[in-house]
């Protein structure tokens, strides 16, 4: 058994055994100075105390000490009652408060009875309640800032997992607390009712079984009363302040034992300063000045002790600190943690803090989880963390987005500003400062908070900072997803279609095509804007034409004529008639014949002046329909399609290009124009 344990295990045994067995005054006295002093070193231990998780076994430690300080006042009870000499302390008690004044001591009590049930008592239980209320209350809304902080990357899976903890062990403790307190309150009133008890029958005792007269006994056992009062409500009203105070300012995975005996006696000015009182008490008071003493000195040489250990512990700790930072200097792998990239980084300036700082109202980390939720159901691809820091190199308003590591946009806000954007109708314009919208580049000027209702009802499309930077994030993110899906998000999205479609997978993984296929395959679509979240589809056309061909960018071709609804819900409103862009035959047979075959796959030898025609062509009737306001879109043939689409995309990073196979039956479509060479 440990010394703690031991420790803890005959305090209690030692409270229930004095309940029963009666004790000489000298073991009292003993009892009594160790009760006060415990409850000193509970009392300044709830005023130093960092934080209220450092005395979670302060529930446990006022039962403790309330059972043990009824068993003492029973103890003495049954002095007062059988010999009237309960001892030096509660004798002491009773004269040296009263100043030898029956009528002075009698209301010190009574004053320190009021105190103890009006003031602090009552305090403490309503604090504790509504604390314990409001605890449990803010239970679900820490748990989702603990959520929208590991969602954005702030906190890792370990400390989000560490705060969870807290915030259980918080409630835990709380609620304890809140049915703790009603300890104290029954511990005073019980020791209000043995102070009648004594005083009554203390009174009878000394008129009939010691000869004294009504007058002497009353005299007698009223200063025996208010000391045996004053000696066990000095304590309960010290434990009552240390809960007031630590219910104002739960339990840790270890044993008890050590939990205590580390709570109490592990700050060092705590236990000098019990131990200086001690020693007080026993020279500017009546009491025993030895006994007071060698509790104060042994206190007093136990801070000293554990002051040593401490301290020794820091410098052990200090020269394991710098030796472990010494060898990780001479490792050769000390720069692995630099190496690693984040997926996505927003940096801002110092001027956009207040946008991301929930404290000052700022909801971009909200607007960062709705991103990754907004993708995932437009393209069925999970986005990987984004992460967001303060950069003081940038200019206060700038912002850039990095996309593994690399700066691929920027932008710039104007704080307390709003940024107005013609849609193309407004006849009146309003002043600002002009500027672009940093998605599409769009013409815009910023305007203040007193302009904003007068822009949207001449009719401009108005949106606010955090709109602005989430919307450039959401266009970054939807360009670069392709290159953000790795083989591991493609082997999780297998593993989430297993549970439900085995057969399927078994056999397309491994036997027709491997993870890395596979990912070529999803990562053409997401080049293209084409959603991935049908997977049962897009692993059901593999598994048909992986046997016949293993080229990724062929196998994608099929796909995409496998989710030609998709697509066409995409391009093709079926409430009204689309314009696009046709193909001429010639220019197919022109693509196809330069079309050369490798191991690798295919890729196009075209003749770089029939290239030039061919980009002038496509340039010249993309330009009819954006003067249509519509989207460029230009149909081919499926066979030509995925060499037309790689030929083009270095010069049109819009353009659409769709095949006659993707497009449904239902679609109706006009065409404005042809590329020719």
């Amino acid at each position: 058994m440990k010394k703690n344990d031991l420790f803890v295990g005959l305090y209690i045994l030692a409270a229930i055994i004095f309940l029963i067995i009666p004790m000489n005054s000298t073991v009292l006295d003993i009892m009594l100075a160790l009760n006060i002093s415990i409850s000193m070193v509970i009392l300044f231990n709830s005023m130093f105390t960092k934080e209220v998780l450092n005395m979670s076994a302060f529930p446990t430690i006022l039962l403790f000490t309330t059972i043990f300080r009824i068993s003492l006042n029973i103890s003495s009870t049954k002095l007062i009652l059988s010999t009237g000499e309960p001892g030096n302390v509660v004798t002491t008690f009773g004269k040296f408060v009263g100043g030898g004044n029956l009528v002075i001591g009698i209301i010190i009590f009574i004053v320190l009875i009021m105190v103890q049930f009006m003031v602090i008592n009552k305090g403490s239980e309503r604090v504790a309640e509504v604390t314990a209320r409001f605890t449990l209350d803010a239970m679900p809304g820490k748990q989702m800032a603990i959520d929208a902080d590991l969602n954005t990357g702030a906190i890792t899976d370990a400390q989000a997992k560490e705060r969870r903890e807290k915030i259980q062990e918080e409630s835990a403790f709380f609620g304890s607390m809140d049915g703790a307190t009603k300890y104290v309150k029954g511990d005073a009133i019980a020791g209000l009712i043995i102070t009648i008890i004594n005083l009554v029958g203390g009174t009878v005792m000394g008129m009939l079984y010691m000869g004294e007269s009504a007058g002497d006994a009353f005299q007698h056992f009223a200063i025996l009363t208010i000391g045996d009062g004053l000696v066990s409500q000095i304590p309960s009203l010290m434990i009552s302040l240390a809960t007031g105070i630590l219910v104002t300012k739960v339990s840790k995975e270890a044993d008890f034992g050590d939990l205590l005996i580390k709570q109490l006696f592990s700050i060092p000015k705590v236990l000098y300063m019990v131990g200086a009182s001690m020693i007080v008490l026993g020279i500017v008071t009546p009491l025993n000045v030895i006994m007071f003493a060698a509790y104060g000195v042994v206190f007093i040489l136990t801070g000293r002790v554990i002051a040593n250990k401490l301290e020794v512990t820091s410098i052990e700790s200090e020269i394991s600190e710098e030796e472990a930072s010494a060898n990780e200097i001479r490792k050769p792998e000390n720069v692995t943690s630099l190496l690693q990239v984040d997926p996505i980084e927003l940096e801002f300036g110092y001027g956009i803090i207040p946008l991301a700082d929930t404290n000052q109202g700022g909801d971009l980390l909200d607007r960062v989880v709705l991103i990754r939720r907004q993708i995932a159901l437009e393209l069925g691809c999970v986005v990987p963390m984004i992460r967001l820091r303060d950069n003081i190199q940038l200019n206060p308003n700038q912002y850039i987005i990095k996309i593994k590591g690399i700066q691929v946009s920027e932008g710039e806000i104007l704080f307390d500003h709003y940024m107005a954007m013609n849609p193309g109708y407004v006849e009146e314009e309003i002043t600002g400062i002009p500027t672009f919208e940093p998605s599409f580049h769009l013409p815009a000027i910023w305007i203040t908070e007193a302009q904003r209702e007068r822009a949207e009802t001449l009719g401009y499309t108005v949106v606010d900072p955090p709109s602005i930077i989430a919307t450039h994030l959401t266009e970054i993110i939807r360009q670069h997803l392709y290159e953000l899906l790795t083989r591991q998000d493609v082997q999780n999205l297998v593993n989430n279609i297993q549970e439900t479609h085995q057969t399927l997978i078994s056999e397309l993984v491994p036997k027709l095509l491997n993870i890395g296929e596979i990912q070529k395959v999803l990562q053409n679509l997401l080049r293209e804007g084409i959603s991935i979240r049908d997977l049962v589809t897009i692993f059901e056309t593999l598994a048909d034409y992986a046997p016949t061909s293993r080229d990724t960018d062929v196998l994608t071709e099929y796909v995409r004529q496998s989710l030609k609804r998709a697509i066409s819900n995409k391009y093709f409103p079926s409430s009204e008639m689309t314009s696009v862009v046709t193909l001429d035959p010639k220019v197919e047979q022109e693509i196809m014949g330069s079309v050369k075959q490798t191991e690798q796959g295919a890729y196009l030898a075209l003749d770089p002046g029939i290239t030039r025609e061919i980009i002038e062509s496509v340039q010249t009737e993309v330009h009819k329909l954006e003067e249509l306001g519509k989207n460029p879109i230009i149909i081919t043939s499926p066979i030509v399609r995925m060499y037309f689409k790689k030929l083009t995309q270095d010069y049109f990073k819009d353009l659409i290009v769709v095949s006659y196979n993707e497009i449904d039956s239902n679609v109706e479509l006009q065409s404005v124009g042809m590329v020719t060479v």
